[in-house]
C-alpha cells in the first residue's frame, strides 16, 4: 500500500485535535494508557514530538524533552495545539520535494516523516480518547496507513530511547487498529 504521508498526516492531526477538544474539564489529570503519563502529559508529549520531528528542518527545539513532558497545561492547550501542528505541517510542507529531509531519526524523504509525525499523532490522540472515554476509535483505515512506518521506526525509537512498552500479543483475528496498538507497546482494550 502506498501512503500519502502528508495527507495522512492532515488525518492524524485531525484526529489530535478532536480527542484534545474532547477532554471534559475535569479529565486533564486522568491516568492513560501511557501508564506513567496523565492526558496533560500524553497531551505535551505529542505536542512536543510534532516540535521535534521537525526540529532540524526549522532549527527551533521543543521547549522541553518530549519524554519528560510536563504535568500541566497552556491556559488554552487546544491552540497552543492547534499552533504547533499548524507549524510542524508547513515545515514538512518545506520540503516536500526534496529528496529528504533531516529528522531525529535520520534523513528521510518528508513523505515517510509526515507519516512518522502522523503515527505519533494518531497513536497520542488515541491515548487521550481512550483515557477520557471518547467514542474516537483508532481506524481500520488510519491504522492500515500506519502499518508500514510503525514497522520502520517503533523497534528503533523502543531500542534507541526506551520509549515505547514491549508488543502486547493479540488474539488471532484481532484487528488491524488492535495490532497497531500493541505493537506499540498498548492495550488495545485499556478502560479507565
Amino acid at each position: 500500500m502506498t501512503v500519502d504521508g502528508f495527507k495522512l498526516l492532515v488525518e492524524a492531526h485531525d484526529y489530535l485535535l478532536t480527542a484534545a477538544r474532547g477532554v471534559p474539564a475535569g479529565a486533564w489529570g486522568d491516568s492513560t494508557p501511557c501508564s506513567e503519563w496523565t492526558v496533560r502529559q500524553v497531551l505535551n508529549h505529542a505536542r512536543l514530538d510534532q516540535q521535534a520531528l521537525v526540529m532540524q528542518i526549522t532549527g527551533v527545539a521543543p521547549a522541553c524533552d518530549p519524554f519528560e513532558p510536563a504535568d500541566a497545561t497552556a491556559d488554552n492547550p487546544v491552540a497552543e495545539l492547534t499552533a504547533v501542528l499548524e507549524a510542524a505541517a508547513a515545515a514538512w510542507e518545506s520540503g516536500r520535494d526534496a529528496e529528504s529531509v533531516p529528522t531525529p531519526m535520520g534523513p528521510m524523504p518528508a513523505n515517510m516523516g509526515t507519516a512518522a509525525a502522523a503515527l505519533d499523532a494518531g497513536i497520542h490522540a488515541w491515548d487521550i480518547a481512550r483515557a477520557t472515554g471518547q467514542d474516537l476509535p483508532l481506524t481500520e483505515e488510519m491504522a492500515e496507513a500506519l502499518e508500514d512506518i510503525a514497522s520502520r521506526i517503533v523497534d528503533f525509537v523502543r531500542d534507541s530511547f526506551g520509549k515505547y512498552a514491549p508488543p502486547l500479543a493479540v488474539p488471532e483475528g484481532a484487528s488491524r487498529a488492535e495490532r497497531l496498538l500493541a505493537f506499540t507497546g498498548r492495550d488495545p482494550h485499556w478502560s479507565r
